[in-house]
């Protein structure tokens, strides 16, 4: 539901008409959404949001309307049908749970999203939202800045939600999921000691924990968490048409856009519309940032300079830091030149293997806009551990990769293949 929560936010406004949101809380097989990806339907019918790229897009809608109707939560399974392939399902043969929870006026789940929506930096700080998603009345609750919160601040945010008895198994778990940063499904039950939950290894809603014959009576509570943490930040160094056309490309994977060149001629904000623009040396931006805890493990920086004044000393920075992603463009031999620098200025063999340089995947790219797609797909393929990309129709293993822990998280590849010299 925090995916779509501020295009939602004009259908929290007084007057409007109610809604319901459909979620995935599970997902196995080949399916083209993680769970935590929401649609909303308004009772007009208005939608906001898609599930699976449209094949259970109209059975999700129904189910919407008729949780709007009866004014109760339900779940829905949709998977591939051998039976019959035209079946309401997923062709690509995966299946999905589907969590369908109206949002009426006052309810816990209304008044949590607009929680989020009146929030003065609009939505955009660290917030965790946690439902109920097995049949409870009380049905969410708000935990603010959850990589940081104490479990005595989640127990008391997800209290109302679990009881008593469960209150401890399932801030374990809440907790687990918060501190990755994540989205996950949790399991918890009166007297049964909480574990550290993931997206996939909890038994189903239905089925009591393992450990649950530890217990007289056991009541399962199952939670659907769900982590919002700001935007991950991409520093591109050096104000070229390079750069401008990778801003735009990563702009769309969400990131937040520094773009940073000592050269004030070159680094005018008109240039760059769709990033921040800093006129600085890019190494002393970075350790600004970096000493002020504003770069992270999601921080992907492209050096696009050519200039080793610049480029040197900022990458004998980035590449003692834990980052993301670190790229430099240039030719073969700018390459050469520039890592023969760098380990004259003491950078390890280690270090110099992350630097993906030339920068960008194989793909033939030439004009600014090609190269953007070829730096962003290795972006990609590094973000989901792909150390080598090759076209799908070439494979047969599976296509989606399997949800990262983070939101988004980055996952360090082990090679990946250059831009050719003369795309550089």
């Amino acid at each position: 539901m925090l995916q779509i929560v501020d295009q939602l936010a004009p259908w929290l406004g007084p007057g409007q008409p109610p809604f319901a949101v459909a979620t995935v809380v599970a997902a196995s097989g080949s399916v083209p959404r993680p769970v935590g990806t929401a649609m909303a339907v308004r009772a007009d019918g208005a939608v906001l949001g898609s599930l699976s790229g449209g094949c259970v897009e109209g059975a999700v809608h129904a189910a919407a309307l008729d949780a709007i109707a009866s004014g109760a939560s339900h779940r829905e399974t949709f998977g591939y049908s051998d039976e019959d392939a035209f079946a309401v399902g997923l062709s690509c043969g995966g299946t999905l749970d589907v969590h369908v929870q109206p949002v009426l006026p006052g309810d816990d789940a209304a008044r949590a999203l607009a929680a989020v929506v009146a929030r003065p930096d609009g939505g955009g700080a660290p917030v965790a939202l946690v439902r109920r998603i097995d049949g409870s009345r009380r049905t969410a609750a708000l935990v603010d800045d959850p990589a940081t919160a104490s479990e005595h601040a989640v127990a008391a945010a997800i209290r109302d939600l679990v009881g008593p008895d469960a209150l401890d198994a399932a801030t374990a778990q809440v907790v687990a999921v918060l501190r990755a940063g994540g989205t996950a499904t949790v399991h918890a039950a009166h007297g049964v000691p909480g574990a550290a939950a993931s997206p996939s290894s909890h038994p189903g809603p239905d089925r009591a924990p393992a450990h649950a014959d530890a217990c007289d009576e056991v009541e399962p509570v199952t939670l659907l968490v769900e982590t919002r943490l700001p935007a991950p930040r991409f520093l591109v160094c050096g104000a070229n048409d390079f750069a401008g056309a990778l801003v735009r490309h990563v702009r769309l994977l969400g990131y937040r856009v520094t773009l940073v060149d000592a050269r004030e001629v070159f680094a005018d904000a008109r240039r760059f519309p769709e990033a921040e623009v800093v006129v600085e040396w890019p190494d002393r931006y970075l350790a600004t940032e970096a000493g002020a805890g504003r770069i992270d493990t999601r921080t992907a920086v492209a050096v696009l300079t050519h200039d080793a004044k610049f480029d040197v000393p900022l990458l004998r920075l980035a590449l003692d830091l834990p980052l993301a992603y670190v790229g430099a463009m240039g030719s073969r031999r700018s390459h050469a030149q520039r890592a023969a620098a760098l380990r004259a200025e003491g950078v390890t063999e280690a270090a110099l293997a992350r630097l993906r340089s030339p920068i960008g995947l194989d793909l033939g790219a030439v004009t600014p806009e090609e190269v953007a797609v070829s730096i962003t797909a290795e972006l990609v393929a590094t973000r989901h551990g792909r150390a080598a990309v090759v076209p799908l129709s070439g494979t047969d293993g599976p296509i989606h990769a399997d949800p990262p822990s983070g939101s988004p998280a980055h996952h360090p590849a082990t090679a990946a293949a250059p831009l050719p010299e003369e795309a550089s």
